[in-house]
């Protein structure tokens, strides 16, 4: 039964972040991925908050395989983020390579860290 919370999650975030991806690069004229950025931001604090909810209480774990697991993992994507980055590193853009680095990973952690606090604000 879990395993069909985890798919039918991935059956919403795979195509939401393919989409997503798409909508947000096809606005920015820059190499630099802010699709990819995006999703992952958005998954972080989609998890972080989640994560409060149910150290609160006020989420299931089903509810956390369902959009933790399922939705944020298929939302989310390093493996891209880490491909991206190369990319740039190879095409020349090491500066804009450095700063998808440092970006993404001070946006993902501020995310989660900002979805916590948000939910324990909602449900303490």
């Amino acid at each position: 039964m879990n395993w069909l919370l985890v798919i039918a999650g991935a059956a919403v975030g795979a195509p939401l972040r393919y989409l997503t991806d798409r909508a947000v690069q096809s606005r920015h004229d820059t190499v630099f991925p802010w699709g990819t950025f995006a999703v992952n931001t958005a998954g972080s604090l989609i998890l972080g908050t989640l994560t409060g909810a149910v150290a609160a209480g006020a989420a299931s774990s089903h509810l956390q395989l369902l959009l933790g697991t399922g939705l944020c993992g298929a939302l989310t994507t390093y493996s891209t983020f880490s491909y991206e980055t190369l990319r740039l590193a190879e095409d020349g853009a090491g500066v804009y390579a450095a700063a998808n680095v440092v970006v993404s990973v001070a946006a993902g952690l501020g995310a989660a860290f900002a979805g916590v606090t948000l939910a324990e604000a909602l449900w303490a």
